[in-house]
């Protein structure tokens, strides 16, 4: 009978470890969280902002409409990341990821860690990530700036890059140093030209000049343009002057200091008068603003072109109509609109041939929208601005509305 049992339990065991070794293992499935959704692909070359933007042109996809309502709308194929370029500007790399780069500040997420959180340098990767659905653009510090994740020292070969601008520097300084439009106020507290050694009236290279009005004393070196004022430039709306024509006849160096200053002309393009102003060829224009809409209704008109130019162009410097008093601030973004023409509907029914235009009625055509503008320095009346996009051909007299 012992044995019996002793068979009995043998094959019981055998066929409980038979049936445990046919089961597949029973594992607990590991819960993974799902994948971020991908928003383009990464700009990780050494294309800038602004030629990342242009390279990929509209796209035939619709544009990346925003997880929540109210939210920004994204750029179509914008990027999970973008390394920021020497030469970029933070217009060009809001581009890169907003259909509409005006709503930066909507969706730049600002590290109290970093130091100057709202500065971006050359070297940073900005990530595109979604917090609660909207979308957010995170700052991953580089190296240059003192990275925490960097864990051996280093020696710094080159002094650190400066913080990216909002829109072009040299385009800006080369306007504001040579100003082709002076408000009153730039006249008012610019340095003149008192007298001219020997009385020249025509300044050639060489020459020496005399000037007063200096808010701070001259300093031996400084570098001037000599501009002329020039005729009123009048409000197209209601007729009054909100400055003159700036007219550049050449530039000086300050050779001595003191009341009045000595200057060497340097460069000699039209002859220089008593009277004519002292701008300083080097210009420091705070470029650290972030794009924004208007904060309240706006319309005005674009009344004067830098250089002289009949037809306005991407990156060029233009003067509206509207400034500090209507609420405009540098980084003001305002969209650029032609006046649609009114014409006679000589198509109606009614009208079979001859002289139809002395009955038909009169039809106003909509604005086209065809480019955007920036503000970047403003005055009481009227603001200096930068044209951002430019679709088709831009004048004097357009208009400049809310985007």
């Amino acid at each position: 009978m012992q044995g019996h049992r002793l068979i009995a339990l043998s094959l019981s065991i055998a066929l409980v470890v038979g049936c445990r070794s046919a089961r597949p293992p029973d594992t607990q499935a590991v819960a993974t969280p799902p994948e971020p959704a991908v928003q383009g692909t990464v700009v990780g070359d050494d294309r800038t902002a602004m030629e990342a933007a242009i390279d990929v042109g509209p796209s035939a996809a619709p544009a990346a409409e925003p997880p929540h309502e109210g939210s920004v709308a994204l750029a179509p194929n914008a990027p999970d990341s973008y390394v920021v370029k020497r030469g970029d500007t933070l217009w060009g790399i809001a581009k890169v990821f907003l259909r509409d780069p005006w709503y930066w500040p909507e969706i730049w997420q600002v590290n109290p860690q970093v130091q100057n959180p709202h500065l971006i340098y050359p070297g940073d990767t900005l990530r595109l990530v979604f917090i609660e659905g909207k979308p957010r653009i995170m700052l991953q510090p580089g190296l240059q700036r003192g990275d925490e994740a960097r864990v051996e020292p280093r020696v710094r070969s080159q002094p650190l890059e400066a913080a990216v601008t909002t829109i072009p520097y040299e385009t800006v300084a080369a306007f504001m140093s040579k100003p082709s439009v002076l408000s009153k106020d730039q006249i008012k507290d610019a340095p003149y030209v008192v007298a001219t050694r020997d009385m020249h009236v025509v300044m050639a290279d060489g020459d020496t000049l005399y000037a007063r009005g200096f808010t701070n004393p001259a300093l031996v070196g400084t570098h001037y343009n000599v501009v002329r004022v020039g005729d009123a430039l009048r409000d197209p709306d209601d007729n009054r002057i909100v400055g003159y024509d700036g007219i550049y006849n050449g530039a000086g160096r300050v050779t001595r200091a003191g009341d009045p200053a000595t200057l060497i002309m340097t460069t000699s393009a039209r002859e220089t008068e008593m009277g004519d102003k002292l701008f300083q060829s080097s210009v420091d224009v705070p470029l650290d603003f972030i794009p924004s809409p208007p904060k309240t209704e706006v319309s005005g008109r674009i009344m004067a072109v830098s250089d002289g130019v009949t037809v306005i162009g991407q990156y060029q410097v233009v003067v509206i109509n509207r400034g500090a008093q209507d609420g405009l601030t540098p980084g003001t973004v305002l969209a650029v609109y032609h006046a649609g023409s009114k014409i006679r509907d000589t198509q109606s029914q009614g009208f079979l041939h001859g002289d139809t235009k002395l009955f038909a009625a009169s039809v106003q055509l909509p604005d086209e929208r065809i480019g955007t503008f920036m503000v970047f320095k403003t005055f009481d009346r009227m603001s200096y601005g930068l044209i951002m996009e430019a679709k088709n051909m831009i004048q004097v007299t357009d208009k400049v509305e809310n985007p």
